[in-house]
């Protein structure tokens, strides 16, 4: 199979947050559409082994924050390549919170969405949540960022490996997977978030 034609699928660019257990954590995804109307409902994917998708089991609600075609890439690191788990992502951010107190991003965002969970279904590596949505605002209006745009403009290009030291392995830059090996096959696809090998970094001996 040939994983290339996958990125031509249409995805869009988002913060997902939600609280529980008095926790407020969020996390970047490309996953979410609308699947229903009356009701209203859409359908999100999170990573299971990301903190966010922890808290939105427990607290059955979240936010989307739909992100513009201003966004930085430094917003993208913040969100979305560390963990909720060691780090205090809701500090110091540009960030509102709806009628149940989630937080959503008031900068670089065209508009968002909170909505309460119905269904979910595991699917290996990702949890899809089916949810009903309870408000929608727009915030700047302005274009929303597609995956294709972050491919091409916003995400860094990655650097070659440096000749003069041996690389032992390669680490996932989205959820932190080994890869162990000198070389990583440029067709690899992380099996815990799938992503694919230029979301890997080298690890040197």
């Amino acid at each position: 199979m040939d994983n290339t034609a996958l990125y031509k699928l249409s995805y869009g660019v988002f913060m997902l947050s939600t609280t529980a257990d008095g926790k407020s954590n969020g996390c970047i995804t490309n996953t979410a559409i609308q699947v229903a109307s009356n009701p209203t409902r859409i359908a999100i994917a999170c990573i299971n082994a990301n903190y966010t998708c922890d808290l939105i089991k427990k607290s059955g609600v979240f936010t989307l924050s739909l992100l513009d075609e201003t966004t930085t890439f430094d917003l993208i690191k913040h969100f979305g390549m560390q963990s909720g788990r060691d780090v205090d992502k809701i500090a110091g951010q540009p960030l509102k919170q709806d009628a149940k107190g989630l937080y959503y991003l008031t900068e670089h965002t065209t508009a968002y969405i909170s909505a309460t969970v119905v269904d979910s279904m595991d699917l290996g590596s990702h949890t899809l949540f089916i949810a009903t949505v309870d408000d929608a605002k727009l915030v700047s209006g302005k274009a929303p960022l597609t995956y294709a745009d972050y491919q091409s403009k916003v995400k860094p290009k990655p650097e070659a490996p440096k000749q003069d030291r041996k690389i032992k392995g390669w680490r996932c830059k989205i959820c932190g997977y080994i890869y162990e090996g000198s070389e990583l096959p440029a067709d690899f696809k992380c099996p815990l978030c799938g992503h694919p090998a230029d979301d890997f970094e080298p690890i040197y001996e």
